[in-house]
């Protein structure tokens, strides 16, 4: 067998069709996809990512090519990657073909928030990187953190809410925030609608969440805590009379990334302890 694949590899080698070396110009589209090429101890073949990149703090340092569902196939062509990592709802799809065309290569990525496309995602990455054992080393550490980590004993109503573009959002199942909400042991109050959809104000004071899960950039929008709890039909809600709210990195909170054990850590302790939010 170690003949045959010897024999193999050379004919491989002698057409031109084998690397000869592990990728060295490598882009990361997405934030989970660039978080998992830092958890990889990868990141030296970094040369770019997009906005959403936004975790390790070096992530932010890195030159960018806009947003990873609207890439700038120049910005990208500029940075001469032979490798681009990409969430798989990244493009426009023609971007990603030019790309192609311009010699790169171009690996996407399953993006849904589920436990088997986050162990697709590591080792689709390291797999790519020439780095295998790595990423299976990154997804036996994580199944054994995940195992030790059981769902909140009592019941609690949550809200998922988002709104750092100014239009607050709820989010419902096919959501990272529900599949986080669901793996930590809570409720949706927006179970009953798919993905991010705005709510109005009377909604939100009929949902009657004990805690409001958001983002640090939804709290930052609104200017501080108090602020964001005091805008109409939040401020109606137990969560806000009581000041039971967890704020999470946006990444961490919706990225279902490598940090997820981490992620859930957080959102349990939020969900079982009142809180009172800082003034």
């Amino acid at each position: 067998m170690k003949l045959l694949r010897s024999a193999l590899l050379s004919l491989l080698c002698a057409a031109g069709l084998a690397h000869a070396a592990p990728p060295a110009r490598v882009v990361g589209l997405g934030g989970a996809v660039t978080e998992i090429i830092y958890a990889l101890d990868a990141e030296k073949t970094l040369v770019g990512s997009d906005s959403s990149s936004i975790y390790p703090a070096a992530a932010l340092k890195l030159p960018k090519v806009g947003y990873y569902r609207a890439v700038s196939v120049e910005g990208l062509a500029s940075l001469r990657p032979d490798l681009v990592l990409a969430a798989d709802q990244a493009g426009p799809p023609q971007a990603m073909e030019q790309i192609r065309k311009l010699g790169s290569k171009v690996v996407m990525l399953p993006s849904a928030p589920t436990l088997a496309a986050l162990e697709q995602r590591i080792l689709g990455t390291a797999t790519a990187l020439e780095i295998p054992e790595r990423g299976r080393t990154l997804v036996d550490r994580l199944h054994t953190e995940l195992r030790a980590i059981r769902p909140v004993s009592q019941p609690v109503r949550v809200l998922i809410v988002s709104s750092h573009t100014g239009k607050m959002q709820g989010m419902g199942t096919d959501t990272a925030g529900d599949a986080m909400l669901t793996l930590a042991g809570g409720t949706n109050v927006l179970a009953g609608q798919t993905g991010f959809k705005p709510f109005s104000a009377e909604a939100a004071a009929a949902l009657k969440p004990d805690v409001i899960v958001t983002t640090t950039m939804s709290v930052s929008a609104s200017g501080s805590t108090d602020a964001f709890l005091a805008q109409p039909g939040l401020n109606a809600t137990p969560a806000a009379r009581n000041r039971r709210i967890v704020v999470m990195d946006d990444l961490l909170l919706l990225g279902f990334g490598p940090r997820l054990p981490e992620a859930l850590r957080l959102l349990q302790t939020g969900l079982a302890t009142p809180q009172t939010a800082a003034r």
